[in-house]
């Protein structure tokens, strides 16, 4: 299913429509402001594991991260989070970033086999986050790639569309996506730093 969301004033109907296949288990693609993503109900394990099967990846590896609404139930999923890194966090969000923290006691089960770390973005990206806001917690998000084996993002959502359809549940067309990922840092040591330059410029 291909579903035309407009990022100036996302369908309230879209979004429940997009929101309901989460809740059912779906898997979607939906527009970020870096590259388009893949993603589940982070609460939905059948997801979650459907969704490391489609990245080809074992769940225990799997770089995956939570794509929140914005900042306010951060301390749900993270932990240890310093005034200097909530104040970065803040300046930079919504934002291109993916900032990896201490995750919480309240993260999923199905991560705590994982290394005690999870990623947070918050896309300025008003499509995304009204998917989240409506279902009411993160979805997690991968980003990706072509299927050929070439390692280049999707950037044109009927060619998403075209390239999976018959592997997940929705497409949201939200527009061309950008070919460029996300910048990562990593906030979990003493100082931060950036383990992978994207789209976001970081300063203080």
């Amino acid at each position: 299913m291909l579903v035309k969301i407009y990022p100036e004033n996302p369908n309230p109907k879209e979004v429940r429509r997009v929101v309901e296949i989460l809740r059912e288990g779906g898997v979607i693609i939906y527009p970020t402001d870096t590259v388009y993503g893949m993603g589940c109900d982070i609460y939905n394990h059948k997801a979650v594991e459907r969704l490391a099967r489609l990245k080809g990846i074992s769940l225990q590896k799997a770089n995956f991260s939570f794509i929140c609404h914005d900042l306010s139930n951060l301390a749900e999923y993270a932990r240890q989070i310093s005034k200097p890194v909530f104040k970065v966090m803040k300046k930079h969000l919504p934002g291109p970033f993916t900032f990896i923290l201490p995750a919480s006691a309240s993260v999923p089960n199905i991560f705590k086999s994982r290394k005690k770390t999870i990623g947070i973005r918050v896309p300025n990206n008003p499509i995304v986050r009204e998917i989240v806001r409506e279902l009411g917690n993160p979805i997690l998000s991968t980003s990706i790639k072509a299927l050929d084996g070439i390692a280049e993002y999707l950037t044109d959502p009927e060619l998403i569309y075209e390239a999976y359809q018959d592997k997940v549940d929705l497409v949201v067309d939200g527009g061309f996506g950008n070919n460029v990922a996300s910048t990562v840092v990593d906030c979990t040591g003493e100082e931060m730093e950036i383990i992978r330059e994207g789209a976001g410029l970081l300063d203080d």
